[in-house]
């Protein structure tokens, strides 16, 4: 099935999409930066319209301070903190905000154009209307979770994190494929309950359920905890817990079994990986090798990251670039799984 009616714009529309990938990657690895440098409760309102300017002068800085100083971020943990420092953690936020509303324009004005020009056909257009209110929603939630932490908490909370996170890495996917699909003028569906691409279904099942567990891990401090590998202090599970104490409603709360979730989440992708590439070579599927060899190098520089993040004590620019490769680790499984379809 034709997805463009109209060929002379696929250019227009690459470049499109490749902004908004561009985008969103931005968008997430600032996110991350916000959640380490913990900037995400600076700005304590959330206004559409007003929100587009930062304070412009002392006695708006002073405002915005002063709003500050209510949460209990500040009175329980930062009750030393200069207006100097106030302003480095409020601009990570605000600058995570505005990319946010960037996104949002660059969306909706090229897709108002290309409705107006007929370019997609109605199929497209209902999924691109879809993923502009994915991105409205995302907005939502991204207030929802920063509301977590204005009340009783110095924090946000780590389930409404991963919410926030999880949603723009579906968004991120569904354009990925999407400009897969333009790009290779194949109209293939991104996931269905059929038995077909069995393992590539389950691996990318597998990504973003790990992506959830590192977005818990982000939002607990949990890789403070163990900082040590290839074992937890000396043993495979942490010596901190027993599972006798661990309570089926708190035990995603628990910071030393997050992280060991996380880790051992990672050496079953990992092995996982291997094996699907293990079996795509020895059939000699060679359609795949590209796609394979991309994810294989993915999944080592993933890993590494991973591992020199927990040693280092989630060092801020090290953690950063294990944030960054987990985009890259995303569009190297994508396209594995996109290249598994063979036509």
């Amino acid at each position: 099935m034709e997805i463009l009616l109209r060929k002379e714009y696929q250019k227009f529309i690459k470049y499109w999409l490749l902004s908004l990938l561009s985008l969103i990657a931005l968008i997430v690895v600032v996110g991350g930066l916000t959640r380490l440098t913990d900037s995400g409760l600076s700005i304590t309102t959330w206004d559409v319209v007003k929100g587009i300017l930062p304070p412009l002068n002392k006695e708006e800085w002073d405002s915005m301070f002063a709003l500050y100083k209510e949460i209990p971020q500040y009175y329980l943990l930062n009750t030393s903190m200069t207006i100097g420092e106030f302003k480095i953690i409020y601009y990570w936020e605000y600058i995570h905000r505005i990319l946010g509303r960037i996104l949002g324009l660059i969306f909706l004005i090229p897709f108002i154009y290309i409705y107006y020009k007929k370019i997609f056909n109605k199929e497209y257009n209902i999924n691109f209307l879809i993923l502009f209110f994915l991105i409205l929603l995302q907005g939502t939630v991204g207030w929802y979770m920063v509301k977590s932490g204005l009340v009783e908490n110095t924090t946000v909370s780590h389930f409404r994190l991963a919410v926030h996170l999880n949603l723009a890495l579906i968004l991120f996917s569904a354009i990925f494929w999407y400009y897969l699909n333009i790009n290779s003028k194949v109209n293939k569906i991104f996931f269905d309950f059929k038995k077909r691409n069995i393992l590539p279904k389950i691996f990318i099942l597998f990504i973003f359920l790990q992506i959830t567990f590192g977005a818990f891990t982000s939002g607990l401090d949990a890789g403070k905890v163990y900082q040590t590998w290839p074992l937890m202090n000396n043993y495979f599970f942490p010596d901190d817990i027993t599972l006798n104490t661990l309570s089926i409603s708190q035990i995603f709360n628990e910071p030393s079994f997050v992280q060991f979730i996380h880790r051992n989440l990672a050496y079953i992708i990992f092995l996982y990986v291997l094996t699907m590439s293990f079996l795509i070579f020895y059939k000699k599927e060679k359609y795949m090798y590209k796609s394979t060899y991309f994810l294989l190098s993915m999944i080592f520089i993933q890993v590494f990251l991973g591992i020199l993040t927990l040693l280092s004590g989630a060092m801020i620019w090290i953690a950063s670039l294990h944030q960054v490769s987990t985009i890259l680790l995303l569009i190297s499984s994508i396209y594995f799984y996109y290249n598994s379809f063979k036509t």
